[in-house]
């Protein structure tokens, strides 16, 4: 019997396919006892499971490639530590070994003791790893119970129903058929959700209607754009899917033809479209979609896939490739931006730190390692010999940072010329925007800076005192919000005057429905994810610059988050 649900729209993209329900993770397991002789066959039981599950993990890493292996590597790395947790292992070994209890109970038992202790924090941020908590014991519990010969296989043309999705899950999900994901829990801002849309993958959140109605094997059709859900479509849902699949390649085949074409709006102004990226995939990708250079490299991935810090040569040679691999096109290499929530093997960044977000990351983490940081900046440098390099310094919040910035990088360039390496003659110095202080106080250390790039994601949250992962607060996190709008006008404006380029990277810019809406506030420099380049760089061919220019009165009169939505339906 056909049933229309409605969840919220978190990846773009159709999907017609079965139900593969998946209840919640925690363990619904009967109390088990075991005789004395059975302890040590039950401990063997127990690591056997942990191993496969670490098995798992490494091999999903292995797999991994480009943008994915730094995205859901973190994930993974996260998972394999609790994994490795000491307190986890023993409180699982006591369980069994003088509780007597079954490996199964044992989990369940030991689960429930750690999601406590998560439960009774106070910071929403570590209160969330709970779930993280989950996804682990998940995947031990599946262990416990795979039978010689079980296959990672079976979710061919299957859509995932669930509470939530780790992001660490999405890449594997895919590699094993699954063609969308519907959950009732999440946020389209989530690490999850911007995942899905990297892999192009259909997601549906806030659907915990759907889980509770539908059963393995239903036939279901959903839109991710829309946030619509069809449970046993009827026949006139499916000509409009069919429909709808056609349309989406017609226009699939209309953006290919754009690899090759300017970035231009339709009075003839050029618009600079820059890549995202962290690996020679994603290089190589910009590259053939044409895109005007390397906006935001991220170099995190080489420190947050190993336990021992990497040296200057690795560096270089990593940095030097992209350099390359752009054949003259600019590259702008972010430095080290560890912390928040993305946790390292390395010891670099703080554990247990009451407020991650505010806490020691980005350009603060550096500056309190600075032989760390003039190690990465004498591999910028020699990298930078090679083509044009722009080296861009996150989380910026004072002058007094840039400046320690500037001294350790002519004292880095002073290090390479007493070793007679070649360093490139020019290098320009970029500062991120993502604080709201750096915001309001550019005008204190711009006579330090060559450009300027505004990092929406922790903008928007800091600005608005909204955590972007939390799903009770994804209404209240948007860019389009009349004071964040005004901060970006008054950036973008003041760049202008001072004749130093400002671009945007993060979500909002990668956005096709945001470009009439940044081109109105004058933008020319966009910095996205390659995923989204073709579909910007066709909303800025169809864009009359001029046009928006002169209603960037209106829009910055809106009032509110629907007087911008009338704005944007209008242009």
């Amino acid at each position: 019997m056909r049933r229309a649900l409605h969840g919220q729209g978190a990846s773009r993209g159709i999907a017609l396919g079965r139900v593969r329900v998946r209840q919640p993770q925690g363990l619904v397991v009967e109390e088990t006892r075991i005789a004395a002789e059975e302890i040590p066959g039950e401990l063997r039981r127990l690591h056997r499971a942990l191993d496969a599950a670490r098995e798992e993990l490494a091999g999903l890493r292995r797999r991994l490639h480009g943008a994915l292996a730094h995205e859901v590597g973190e994930f993974l790395d996260l998972h394999a530590m609790i994994l490795d947790d000491p307190e986890l292992l023993q409180g699982l070994d006591d369980l069994i070994a003088t509780g007597r209890y079954g490996a199964d109970y044992a989990l369940k038992l030991q689960r429930d003791r750690l999601a406590a202790v998560f439960e009774a924090m106070d910071d929403d941020y570590f209160r969330s790893r709970r779930e993280d908590l989950d996804h682990v014991i998940g995947r031990v519990h599946a262990a416990l119970h795979k039978r010689a010969g079980d296959a990672r296989t079976g979710l061919a043309g299957e859509i995932m129903v669930c509470e939530s999705v780790a992001p660490s899950e999405l890449a594997e999900l895919q590699s094993r058929g699954v063609v969308a994901v519907v959950a009732a829990s999440g946020s389209p801002l989530s690490h999850a959700a911007i995942l899905a849309r990297s892999l192009h993958m259909p997601m549906v959140l806030g659907a915990g209607e759907l889980l509770a109605q539908a059963n393995d094997g239903d036939a279901l059709m959903l839109d991710g754009g829309s946030g619509e859900l069809v449970l046993e479509p009827d026949a006139d849902d499916l000509r409009r899917y069919h429909a709808e699949r056609e349309r989406l390649a017609r226009e699939q085949a209309q953006l290919a033809k754009l690899r090759h074409r300017r970035t231009r709006t339709r009075d003839g102004v050029d618009i600079r479209l820059f890549a995202n990226a962290e690996s020679r995939e994603d290089v190589a990708e910009a590259h053939a979609l044409g895109a005007d250079g390397i906006g935001l490299y991220r170099t995190e991935f080489l420190f947050l896939r190993r336990r021992e810090l990497p040296d200057e040569e690795e560096q270089f040679l990593a940095y030097r490739d992209l350099v390359l691999g752009m054949a003259g096109r600019p590259v702008t290499i972010r430095t080290l931006d560890l912390g928040a929530d993305k946790a390292d093997h390395t010891g670099l960044s703080l554990r247990g730190e009451p407020n991650p977000a505010l806490g020691l990351r980005g350009v603060r983490l550096s500056l309190a390692h600075p032989e760390l940081f003039l190690t990465q900046l004498r591999a910028i440098l020699r990298a930078a010999a090679y083509g044009p390099v722009r080296l861009l310094v996150p989380m910026i919040g004072s002058r007094e940072e840039m400046l320690q910035v500037t001294r350790l990088l002519e004292r880095a360039r002073l290090d390479l010329e007493a070793r007679d390496q070649q360093a490139g003659r020019r290098i320009e110095l970029g500062a991120m925007i993502e604080v709201p202080a750096a915001a309001l106080a550019l005008p204190d250390f711009v006579d330090l800076l060559d450009f300027v790039s505004v990092g929406t994601n922790d903008l928007v949250q800091y600005l608005l005192a909204v955590d972007r992962n939390h799903e009770l607060l994804s209404g209240l996190y948007t860019p389009r919000h009349p004071a964040v709008l005004r901060v970006l006008s008054e950036l973008f404006a003041y760049g202008r005057r001072r004749s130093v380029p400002v671009a945007v990277c993060g979500e909002m810019a990668g956005d096709p429905a945001n470009v009439p809406l940044l081109l109105a506030l004058g933008l020319r420099d966009f910095s996205l994810h390659p995923s989204t380049l073709l579909e910007v760089r066709r909303a800025v061919r169809a864009c009359d610059f001029a046009r928006l220019r002169r209603r960037a009165a209106s829009l910055l009169r809106a009032h509110d988050r629907d007087g911008i939505e009338r704005w944007l339906r209008r242009a």
